[in-house]
């Protein structure tokens, strides 16, 4: 984990991720890539726009000003002792954070939410679940500022499929990582409901070979998979929650619906996924 990204709109929500992206970033000597995204008005952007040519004044004034809150942000004393570089995407925030992930070869995504709730949640969105959705990296979320190491109890819900296994390896690198025992956790809802003896055996096979020992194992009843991971990191006072993402789309995401996405917007403790 040597490179991190942090998208950042100067909120107190964005400087609480980067200071826990500093914690990360002083314990494995990352460098920490600071984004902010542009957004100018076309007609600062396009030469090909008329009157383009008299904006430029302007455009440079916002571009000074951006420079300044980065001069603010970097001269905190949390930030003492790390490589943080300056930089800027003249983009939407979704698309800036997707390509100044792959431009910067990160290996983790840390950023900051509100979360959302309502007619805002099902059909606005926030860039934070665009993200959570499309990053090829692992993405981790936070609420309110927390400590590193503080994040003893991880609990990380799989439906133990072969095309999970990619991303479960990931899940085990990070808890390891962070030196917390990871909860491995499967629900067992009624509408899919798996007998013991076919969840035996899908356990046994996926965790065969598997070289890290401080996890624990549950299948966990519940209504909902999104009830059963609340509900089983409220029983084991969990710190930070973890779930892979599938990446669906349009009409499919739609009528699936998204478990990280809404883990992202209602559970109050952070949260971390990792593309299938």
């Amino acid at each position: 984990m040597k490179k991190i990204l942090v998208p950042t709109d100067f909120s107190e929500q964005a400087e609480d991720a980067l200071k826990v992206a500093a914690q990360i970033a002083k314990k494995h000597n990352s460098e920490i890539f600071l984004l902010h995204m542009l957004e100018l008005p076309t007609q600062l952007m396009d030469p090909s726009v008329r009157d383009a040519g008299s904006s430029i004044p302007e455009s440079i004034y916002f571009m000074k000003l951006a420079h300044k809150r980065f001069e603010d942000v970097m001269s905190r004393d949390y930030l003492n002792g790390v490589t943080v570089h300056e930089t800027v995407q003249f983009n939407s925030a979704f698309e800036g954070i997707m390509a100044g992930s792959k431009e910067h070869g990160c290996d983790l995504v840390v950023m900051g939410s509100q979360g959302a709730s309502g007619l805002k949640e099902a059909f606005i969105g926030s860039n934070t679940e665009k993200v959570v959705r499309h990053s090829d990296i692992p993405v981790l979320v936070i609420k309110d500022y927390i400590e590193i190491d503080n994040l003893k109890s991880f609990v990380y819900a799989t439906d133990f499929t072969e095309e999970s296994k990619k991303s479960f390896h990931e899940a085990v690198s990070f808890a390891e990582t962070i030196d917390a025992t990871l909860h491995l956790i499967y629900v067992n809802t009624p509408n899919k409901f798996k007998t013991t003896e076919y969840t035996d055996h899908v356990t046994n096979n996926y965790l065969k070979g598997l070289d890290f020992k401080n996890y624990s194992l549950t299948v966990y009843n519940d209504e909902s998979v999104e009830k059963g991971i609340l509900n089983y990191a409220g029983k084991v006072n969990a710190d930070l929650l973890g779930i892979s993402t599938h990446g669906r789309k349009g009409l499919a995401h739609f009528l699936n619906g998204s478990i990280s996405e809404d883990l992202i917007n209602h559970a109050q403790r952070p949260v971390i996924t990792f593309k299938v």
